[in-house]
């Protein structure tokens, strides 16, 4: 071998060397990429994907609030909601339940004089007039008479003590630990409250009533006495239920327990279950609550 040769040979080893090496440097680099950046970026996406799926909750004006997915019972938003408060009408929700499980729909009710209380709202009943106890919880329910509730009351229960016993009992059988009733209307008394978390639970078991979840949805009813002489024209106090996807529920005030609800959406395939106990700007924040649940049950990231 020649001089010239050598020289090429030693060359061509040497261009092999730096190739396998620069080889070996590429794929260290690119082996180093993947350990190194690829689950960071692979998190960041995912994060990314998140914020701008979601909506931030809305600022809450309430006592308590408690948010829910009906189908998972998941918790999509809560505030103070096991805090024991005033529940204002939502209180007939239990009132209309135990009457549903104690009675026929087609028993007639004679109104009892004990029922005829003057305190708003209410039918104007007059003693020994008689209705349907279908009609008297529709009343309650649409548009939360108080006259209507007392004599649900006093026809299942004979005296109002023994239906308030009624309610408690199913408030026990419910584990409704922070609920006790001491009324069937919600009128503020000592020892009457509930809170947001326990009245999520008893709207979720009144609504496996189809009778129960076709009245909350009432906009307007007429109801007649069975003679004929007492007509009343019923519309809803729940003004959510011009949303045609808001499926009920129930309304509350009073000047202890401040404004109440209970609202049912039910909206793409989702049902939003919201309970909102001395809510400022009721309707208003109803209507946030509620589409946040919905865009949280959209994206999936709940």
């Amino acid at each position: 071998m020649n001089t010239v040769q050598a020289k090429l040979g030693i060359r061509n080893i040497l261009r092999n060397t730096r190739s396998e090496l620069w080889l070996k440097i590429v794929g260290w680099l690119l082996l180093m990429s993947i350990t190194v950046w690829s689950v960071p970026v692979i998190s960041w996406a995912k994060e990314t994907t998140i914020r701008s799926a979601s909506k931030r909750p809305p600022r809450v004006k309430a006592s308590a609030v408690y948010l829910m997915d009906m189908k998972s019972g998941q918790v999509l938003l809560q505030k103070n909601a096991t805090q024991r408060l005033p529940p204002a009408s939502l209180t007939k929700i239990m009132t209309a339940l135990v009457a549903l499980e104690k009675a026929s729909l087609q028993q007639v009710v004679s109104i009892d004089g004990r029922a005829l209380v003057k305190r708003p709202p209410r039918l104007k009943l007059k003693a020994n007039e008689e209705f349907l106890l279908h009609d008297l919880l529709v009343a309650m329910l649409v548009t939360s008479a108080n006259d209507a509730c007392q004599a649900v009351a006093f026809h299942i229960g004979g005296e109002m003590p023994a239906f308030v016993d009624m309610m408690n009992d199913r408030a026990k059988a419910l584990n409704l630990r922070g609920t006790r009733f001491a009324n069937p209307c919600g009128f503020d008394a000592p020892g009457h409250y509930s809170t947001a978390v326990d009245l999520a639970k008893l709207t979720e078991e009144a609504m496996h009533t189809p009778s129960f979840a076709m009245m909350v949805r009432t906009l307007e009813r007429d109801i007649t006495s069975l003679n004929g002489q007492h007509q009343v024209h019923l519309s809803s106090t729940n003004q959510l239920l011009l949303d045609p996807d808001i499926t009920g529920v129930k309304t509350g005030f009073t000047s202890k327990a401040g404004r109440c609800l209970i609202a049912s959406m039910y909206k793409n395939g989702h049902h939003v279950l919201l309970v909102g106990l001395n809510v400022k700007n009721r309707w208003k924040q109803a209507e946030q609550l509620l589409q946040y649940g919905q865009a949280l049950l959209g994206s999936g990231n709940h």
